[in-house]
């Protein structure tokens, strides 16, 4: 038995997902390593934002975690496992155990831009906050729970991203009547693309003409669901050689955080 880590979930909590991540691979000899112990191995690395050779001997050795991690992060026909077990597992129970429809009617669209570290492969320059690094866009929904989620380099335009996102999960969304955004999606392009891709209209949220500082009505959803992100230190800033390596870290954090609502 290891030390538990205040960063670790209960196995109660990790019997939601385990079958899912089992079946990553077919076994042909038993498993020697515990996949809760690997699981909590990367939300640790998460939460801490250490580096993978820094993760504590009593977990199981870092190359393992991580060639487990790239195995739940491996594409395929229905998303990588950890997507998977984000949409179609953890995020529809908890909007059903909220007494909602499994899938929305209403998403709210925003984008956030974070700085490269040295280590980070790819990169690009947001002019308007003046950020060299990457671009995160979500969708969410009135719960604050993810349902499109993309990863660009940040002189990716708010709207393109969004519809990247949009596309990217647009089986998964063919109940939602409506996108909220604020003035940085305004235009005709990016409704008809909205509306192409899912078939919703936009919506787009004003702020006061006033110049008072004002909550706009249901936009502040999703920047509560940045903050979430922001709970965990690797997500600070990006330090990954790929986009697609800091989308799975955003998956796991908010696969994380509905697990410990269970």
């Amino acid at each position: 038995m290891r030390t538990p880590y205040p960063s670790d979930i209960s196995r109660e909590q990790f019997e939601a997902i385990r079958p899912l991540l089992e079946n990553a691979r077919k076994k042909t000899s038993p498993r020697r390593v515990d996949l809760y112990d690997v699981f909590c191995a990367v939300l640790y690395l998460l939460k801490s934002g250490c580096q993978w050779r820094m993760l504590p001997s009593e977990f199981p050795k870092w190359r393992t975690v991580h060639a487990y991690f790239s195995i739940w992060s491996e594409p395929r026909k229905d998303g990588s496992l950890l997507t998977q077990a984000l949409k179609k597992n953890q995020v529809g129970a908890a909007r059903v155990k909220q007494g909602r429809n499994d899938s929305p009617t209403l998403l709210i669209v925003d984008a956030q831009s974070v700085k490269n570290t040295d280590t980070a492969g790819q990169k690009g320059y947001d002019a308007g906050k003046k950020v060299s690094g990457i671009k995160r866009h979500i969708a969410v929904d009135t719960l604050g729970l993810p349902h499109a989620i993309a990863v660009t380099t940040a002189e990716v335009t708010d709207r393109s991203g969004a519809l990247e996102a949009l596309k990217g999960s647009h089986a998964d969304l063919s109940r939602v009547l409506s996108v909220l955004a604020d003035s940085g999606y305004t235009g005709q392009p990016f409704a008809q693309g909205v509306q192409a891709c899912v078939g919703a209209t936009v919506q787009i949220a004003k702020r006061s003409e006033l110049h008072r500082f004002a909550v706009m009505p249901k936009r502040w959803i999703v920047e509560r669901s940045f903050a979430w992100l922001e709970k965990c230190r690797r997500l600070w800033k990006n330090c990954e050689r790929k986009l697609d390596t800091s989308l799975q870290f955003i998956q796991f954090a908010f696969l994380t955080l509905l697990l410990r609502r269970l």
